[in-house]
């Protein structure tokens, strides 16, 4: 019983007094119900404005998957959604305000985290502590020590976990990367990350009283309680540093995820950013524009290079992505608002001479061609240097079925984009906006995680939290 005891103290330290209550005495591991081959998975969503929703959506279309519980901290957005559940004909869930209470629900096998960036980590070390799984949206952390925290606490307490990269789900996407392994455009070399997404100003948002059924000092959590405007809030609070990490942490992230992953590296040991936040007068913290280099020691000892660009407005296509080369686009459907962190909806085919289209994607460089990805599921490869075309594809999966497969099976290596490589690729989202705010190249250390000889780097990538919202030093 010393062990359970222990369990029991630590989720108390780390997440309040009284949450839990129910489970005195019982090992964070054996919170969460058994789950059988032939059971229902019940999972609980939190935050579902924007990307919830689609989790809602997701979720709902994996057979043997119950949407149990949905929590968030605006009552309005809560009830809107279980009016879509109503209407999607499917059980009623619970729901919740306040994720630790959502937590001593012994029922919930797993919580979906869509909040804004500054909870991901926290919520999601919560979760495991509590004996839940957990799929995480990118990017799992807010910084590089959370991250890190995140990763431990999900090998502690032995949980399944699945990072919203889901590119890693995509068969057109895995085609792709093992033409990048096989060879098929020779020794790979260089990546560029392309991020060109049209982004409207946010303008000016002045202080104002908390709107009704918002529970702000909740919405808030772990970062610094300031007053609230619309800008601090819904959406627009991913280009405030406090909350969110910018395009680099909103839509680059995948791209840097996929241009990882297809050179085959680990951390980099240099980065190099520059960038501003350009042609708008507005509210904005985050830069729109930013150019970044990472370096690094390829396990197979050769030297590669990743390229990252996010731009905000008018664009070029390279490499025909963001045309209806690859048979989509990513064009909005009406204006220049798109549906945030994927490609919007009901888009149009369009002729590669259409300027208002998004370019998300990646191009990799090798020593007899070159691949090119359009989005999360298609590639198209040029060879040789005469450019002649190559091997080219598409295809999609589904990233919340994996999850669920995995929990049913409990076989951690069976997720497609585990918290290791998640982790990894969320650092560099880190390092990118580091470097860009202090104004210099961070060299980096793998091994320790850390960056050498720069304590105000080092400041930067920890972080700090507003109690009790705190991500505990000891996992």
């Amino acid at each position: 019983m010393s062990g359970e005891k222990s369990s029991r103290r630590d989720f108390l330290k780390f997440t309040g007094a009284g949450v839990a209550s129910t489970a005195l005495g019982v090992k964070a591991s054996s919170y969460s119900r058994i789950v059988g081959a032939n059971d229902r998975v019940r999972v609980a969503i939190c935050g579902v404005r924007g990307r919830g929703n689609d989790h809602i959506r997701g979720f709902a279309r994996v057979p043997g998957t119950e949407i149990a519980a949905l929590c968030d901290v605006d009552e309005s957005v809560l009830n809107h959604r279980l009016g879509d559940i109503e209407k999607l004909s499917l059980p009623k869930p619970k729901s919740y305000v306040d994720v630790r209470k959502l937590l001593e629900d012994k029922d919930i096998d797993a919580i979906s985290i869509a909040t804004p960036n500054h909870w991901h980590a926290l919520m999601a070390i919560w979760a495991c502590q509590a004996g839940k799984d957990v799929y995480v949206e990118k990017p799992c952390s807010h910084n590089t020590f959370e991250g890190r925290q995140l990763v431990r606490a999900v090998k502690k307490y032995n949980r399944i976990c699945q990072h919203g990269s889901q590119s890693r789900s995509n068969p057109g996407m895995l085609e792709a990367i093992h033409h990048l392994s096989d060879g098929t455009i020779g020794d790979v070399y260089m990546a560029r990350a392309l991020c060109y997404k049209w982004r409207p100003t946010i303008g000016h948002a002045t202080e104002e009283p908390v709107p009704a059924g918002v529970n702000y000092d909740l919405w808030t959590g772990p970062a610094p309680l300031k007053p609230f405007t619309r800008n601090r809030f819904h959406y627009n609070w991913h280009w405030i540093w406090d909350t969110g990490n910018g395009e680099v942490g909103n839509q680059a992230i995948h791209e840097i995820d996929i241009a990882r992953w297809g050179l085959g590296v680990g951390f980099p040991i240099c980065v190099s950013a520059m960038g501003g936040h350009f042609m708008f007068q507005d509210d904005q913290e985050t830069p729109n524009i930013l150019n970044a280099t990472f370096y690094f020691n390829g396990s197979d000892g050769k030297r590669k290079m990743m390229e990252l660009e996010v731009r905000h407005w008018i664009t070029n296509h390279e490499a025909e992505i963001g045309t209806s080369a690859y048979g989509t686009s990513a064009v909005p459907p009406a204006g220049l608002s798109a549906a945030p962190d994927k490609k919007p909806e009901g888009t149009q085919s369009l002729g590669p001479k259409d300027a208002k289209t998004n370019t998300i994607g990646n191009t990799f460089y090798g020593s007899n061609g070159y691949l090119a990805i359009d989005g999360y599921d298609a590639y198209k490869t040029w060879l040789t240097n005469q450019a002649e075309p190559g091997p080219h594809g598409k295809g999609s999966g589904d990233h919340y079925a994996n999850f669920i497969d995995c929990v049913r099976s409990r076989r951690a290596q069976d997720i497609h984009s585990p918290i290791e490589e998640a982790h990894i690729s969320t650092t560099l989202v880190h390092l990118a906006n580091a470097s860009y705010r202090l104004g210099r190249a961070l060299r980096f250390d793998p091994a320790q995680e850390q960056v050498i000889g720069d304590e105000e780097a080092n400041r930067l990538l920890r972080g700090s939290y507003r109690a009790p919202y705190i991500v505990p030093e000891e996992i």
